[in-house]
């Protein structure tokens, strides 16, 4: 029997978007977890706490809790966007390799397929988003 792809035994439907970027942990973990960074990834209006339990909402109604932050290391939450019947798991994570920063965005407990899918376009254009906002932070040079 073949599994569905994204299909999980344990996480449901999951999705997990990674990037190599050409900038230090530092300065990505900075800008993720900086009012504006969490605009980018998480909504304009996200306020993330540090304590686990903390609620957020976004300006667009998505809201969740954060489950733990990891300095340095990641940030995992629980996600709903409005509308939505469901949480999902966004787990925002980065690893150090020299003077580049692997970032990956994975979420978890997807209801299906098509869910899936959407939520994989969602993260690769959030993904840009990072992208294009680190290149025009201005450098510490």
């Amino acid at each position: 029997m073949t599994r569905e792809v994204g299909k999980t035994q344990d996480v449901g439907y999951e999705i997990g978007v990674s990037k190599t970027l050409p900038y230090p942990a530092s300065v990505v973990w900075e800008f993720l977890t900086d009012d504006d960074g969490l605009a980018v990834w998480l909504g304009p209006g996200a306020e993330l706490g540090r304590e686990k339990g903390t609620p957020y909402r976004t300006d667009d109604g998505t809201e969740g809790e954060l489950r733990s932050w990891r300095e340095m290391d990641r940030v995992r939450l629980t996600w709903r966007p409005a509308g939505w019947d469901h949480d999902t798991t966004v787990q925002v994570a980065i690893r150090a390799s020299g003077e580049k920063t692997m970032l990956r965005f994975h979420q978890e407990w997807l209801a299906d397929g098509r869910e899936r899918e959407r939520q994989r376009e969602h993260w690769k254009a959030v993904m840009d988003a990072v992208v294009a906002a680190l290149r025009e932070e201005p450098s510490d040079d």
